[in-house]
């Protein structure tokens, strides 16, 4: 499934500090500025190469959605066909957000179910 799934279009909304993907099956996924952040693939943010990990950790969806230059998007950019880097307004620029991992961190009813039984 992961393999084929392609966005088809990606906006960035300083105002409302979203990022929207449209994916190819037709879904669309909605990222706090916050949540990015907080799920940012990188070593350094995951605690070293030892614990990073091919889908998000769970607490990052019940962190509070804060307005800092740490969270605040200066630049989205291509990493060939499978990827997105996200430069912070901090100058932190190291995580890659692959397709996989981006859908993964979508926190839709549809994609996290689980989540919105509470």
């Amino acid at each position: 499934m992961f393999d084929t799934m392609r966005p088809t279009g990606i906006t960035v909304n300083r105002q409302t500090r979203e990022m929207v993907l449209q994916w190819n099956d037709g879904h669309e996924s909605i990222y706090t500025f916050s949540l990015l952040r907080y799920a940012c693939p990188c070593a350094e943010c995951q605690g070293g190469h030892e614990k990073m990990r091919l889908e998000p950790n769970e607490k990052v969806f019940t962190l509070p959605d804060i307005d800092s230059a740490a969270t605040r998007i200066e630049n989205v950019e291509a990493v060939g066909t499978y990827a997105i880097t996200i430069a912070w307004e901090d100058s932190h620029h190291y995580g890659i957000y692959s397709w996989e991992y981006l859908r993964k961190l979508c926190s839709c009813k549809d994609c996290r179910p689980e989540s919105n039984d509470v």
